[in-house]
């Protein structure tokens, strides 16, 4: 069978996440380094297979001194592990264009399985004749799975930084030829 081939625009997408600051706020943070491919036969994307790699040291959190310590041992260990890894296993359309993705994600040697929910926004080719094909991903991980447990507590109850993690990503694929 015909197989039609994308990879992510990096210039067009975002891969970003938050999590509770002290139990009243959310703190977001994006990966400035990233790349994927997807295979989905010609008809669409409901059979599509994803495959994707986030470079951990290239988070970004608005603040140097936090990021710094988000890539230590404390977190994401970035000079032991120096990728994020996405490998697609499930996709079921649930509307026209919602689907639920299961896939294995691999953070600090650790494979999880995650749901990520997947809204497509459409096809559209750009001023140069490119085909691109956009997506809208989010989906909530515990960060205890990957071993991200560092936290302190706080004198009047609480942890420091919540456990949920929300994936939250923006994707433009473009289309190989």
């Amino acid at each position: 069978m015909a197989t039609t081939n994308w990879t992510i625009d990096p210039s067009h997408s975002e891969i970003g996440f938050k999590v509770k600051h002290l139990m009243i706020t959310n703190v977001k943070g994006v990966f400035n380094e990233f790349k994927g491919d997807v295979v989905s036969s010609p008809f669409g994307f409901a059979t599509a297979l994803v495959n994707a790699v986030i470079v951990p040291g290239s988070i970004n959190t608005g603040s140097p001194d936090r990021d710094k310590h988000l890539k230590s041992a404390d977190f994401f260990d970035v000079e032991k592990y120096n990728e994020i890894t996405f490998k697609s296993g499930d996709l079921k359309q649930v509307k026209d264009d919602q689907y639920i993705m299961t896939g294995e994600l691999t953070m600090k040697g650790i494979t999880n399985k995650v749901t990520l929910n997947v809204e497509f926004n459409g096809l559209m080719k750009d001023p140069w004749g490119n085909e691109k094909a956009g997506f809208s991903l989010n989906g909530k991980i515990n960060r205890r799975d990957w071993g991200l447990n560092w936290n302190a507590a706080l004198e009047t109850g609480g942890v420091l930084v919540g456990e949920e993690i929300t994936i939250q990503a923006e994707v433009q694929l473009v289309k190989q030829a």
